[in-house]
């Protein structure tokens, strides 16, 4: 038989939150697919040399000939924004890793060993957590060096300990179920469950995170971009980009304000499609 009764409001709200999330969602996709198709062949959506300097040509307003208009050398600002994402997606993919991989080894040694070896490394975990995020990464780009792949690992090392968490809560649940259980019980060594049961079942849960550690981290390697610590001159990366405009609020917004913009839709958009991954998981 077919209801026909009408839906209740709860359904009502669900309905009409799926519809307006749809289009979001799109436009997220959109604008990820755009900034990964700029850093893999920038030259599909622009001809112009981002290095290519023309006196003649310095400081226009946005314009049909120049989307963004130009820099204080003439050069290109949507050029130099499309070829600037090349730097800026490989750090912050370098720094998602880092945090992942070197996370998830520690959250498992926690979360399945447990006992003394689980307390003396969470207790490292939480002493990194009690630094703030920036500071920390900016210790450790001090100390490694300038350079993108250098604030790529900083900012991955800043990002080990909140992998680590995930990883161990989700680990510790993981060796209390049965079949984990009996697989100990009929003689498995520990690498031998942790590979074929534990590892599987917590993979989920922290790619999901690192989707949406993704936004910050793009966030935190423009920050250390823009303090000067990313690619040395005149290589584009996003935030020396909005560096290099900060003198020029009052006469050219634009050298700012459009690479910010480029920014903060990428990270929102990353955001958004975290978000929509993560109810989906929780609908499962």
């Amino acid at each position: 038989m077919v209801d026909t009764r009408p839906p209740l409001p709860g359904r009502l709200l669900e309905r009409e939150g799926r519809r307006t999330a749809r289009p979001a969602l799109v436009a997220s996709g959109a604008m990820i697919l755009v900034v990964v198709l700029a850093a893999a062949a920038p030259r599909l959506l622009t001809s112009r040399d981002p290095l290519a300097a023309a006196p003649t040509s310095r400081l226009l307003p946005p314009s049909a000939t120049h989307l963004f208009g130009t820099d204080l050398l003439g050069r290109d600002l949507f050029a130099r924004v499309v070829h600037g994402s090349a730097l800026t997606l490989q750090a912050a993919l370098i720094a998602v890793a880092v945090g992942l991989v070197a996370g998830t080894v520690l959250g498992l040694l926690a979360g399945c060993l447990g006992g003394r070896a689980e307390e003396l490394l969470m207790r490292g975990v939480d002493v990194l957590l009690a630094i703030p995020g920036l500071l920390l990464s900016l210790a450790l780009v001090t100390a490694l060096g300038f350079g993108t792949v250098k604030v790529a690992l900083a900012v991955g090392l800043t990002s080990v300990a909140m992998f680590a968490r995930v990883v161990r809560a989700e680990a510790a649940r993981i060796v209390r179920m049965p079949y984990v259980e009996a697989a100990r019980a009929g003689g498995t060594r520990w690498p031998i469950v942790i590979l074929q049961h534990v590892l599987p079942n917590v993979a989920g849960a922290v790619l999901l995170y690192a989707a949406i550690d993704f936004g910050a981290v793009v966030l935190q390697v423009s920050a250390l971009s823009f303090l000067g610590y990313g690619a040395p001159p005149p290589e584009p990366e996003w935030g020396s980009l909005i560096a290099e405009g900060r003198d020029y609020l009052g006469t050219a917004w634009w050298l700012t304000t459009l690479p910010g913009l480029v920014i903060t839709a990428t990270v929102l958009a990353a955001n958004r499609i975290a978000q929509a991954a993560g109810t989906a998981r929780e609908s499962r």
